[in-house]
């Protein structure tokens, strides 16, 4: 830890501060966000968003480097993308009369695949592992204000829909009968959980983006007394795995996105055992 503490301090490695600043930032999101993703129990929905987000990737690379549009980012696409497949997703589940699983599924790999197809259709190279396993080094500066952005969008949905979001997590017919619209309360948690997962794709990857969405939260779930404590010691993890995770991987030159995960899977089976134990 000694060794990333001297690099943070020099002057010459501003990417190294950006990583560490934007992961302790995103932490806010990630721990509020997880908590109303495990206590809703829809990680599997979240997988899917994630794994769809690679087809706005995809088309933001063939949108900037074939067509010549240049505001149509990677960025913008999986945002776009994300949103998209939240509302897919949230009609999926609450309206639709096929097997849920099944569809989701198919929006999973559809999305993956037709990613792949677009990269494969752009000029030049493109590594697509950086995304599917992310690199939290390459953040920049202007990333930093997606994840203040974020963040403020994240607390003041929250804030303001704090209540009806508990009874949608707990007792959605109760919620129901008292008046609330509770599709509409749920598509606005799925298209919040797109916008965290977006910014969490590229900390530790599409492929591992829900491990550290969720085992942060579901460690605080053990041992907290209220959903604000969860969220509370949810954000602390996520930001102590990063930092962690940030600091191992550089002293021992591993990948950053698969140490920061390695870290939070290991202090999930601590506290399994430990709770299993007790």
């Amino acid at each position: 830890m000694t060794e990333l503490l001297h690099a943070l301090l020099d002057p010459d490695l501003p990417f190294l501060r950006y990583a560490l600043i934007s992961g302790l930032l995103a932490s806010i999101s990630f721990g509020i966000i997880g908590t109303f993703v495990v206590v809703r129990r829809i990680s599997y929905i979240a997988g899917a968003i994630s794994h769809c987000i690679l087809g706005g990737i995809g088309l933001g690379l063939y949108m900037q480097n074939v067509v010549g549009v240049s505001w149509f980012t990677p960025m913008f696409g999986a945002i776009l993308v994300a949103l998209l497949a939240a509302g897919v997703l949230a009609w999926i589940s609450l309206r639709a009369n096929e097997r849920a699983d099944a569809l989701i599924g198919a929006l999973w790999a559809g999305g993956m695949a037709i990613g792949f197809m677009f990269i494969a259709a752009t000029p030049g190279y493109f590594d697509p592992m950086s995304y599917l396993f992310g690199n939290i080094l390459l953040i920049t500066k202007q990333d930093l204000y997606y994840v203040l952005g974020l963040d403020a969008v994240v607390l003041i949905m929250v804030t303001v829909f704090y209540n009806t979001f508990l009874a949608l997590c707990f007792d959605e017919e109760f919620a129901r009968l008292r008046g609330v619209k509770t599709h509409w309360l749920y598509l606005l948690l799925l298209c919040l959980t797109a916008l965290t997962i977006v910014l969490l794709v590229r900390i530790v990857g599409i492929i591992m983006v829900i491990a550290l969405l969720t085992l942060p939260a579901a460690i605080a779930g053990r041992f907290a007394c209220s959903i604000r404590q969860m969220m509370i010691s949810a954000t602390l993890l996520c930001a102590f795995f990063i930092m962690t995770g940030l600091g191992l991987s550089y002293q021992l030159d591993l990948p950053s996105g698969s140490v920061i995960i390695l870290v939070a899977t290991a202090f999930y089976l601590v506290s399994l055992v430990n709770f299993r134990l007790r």
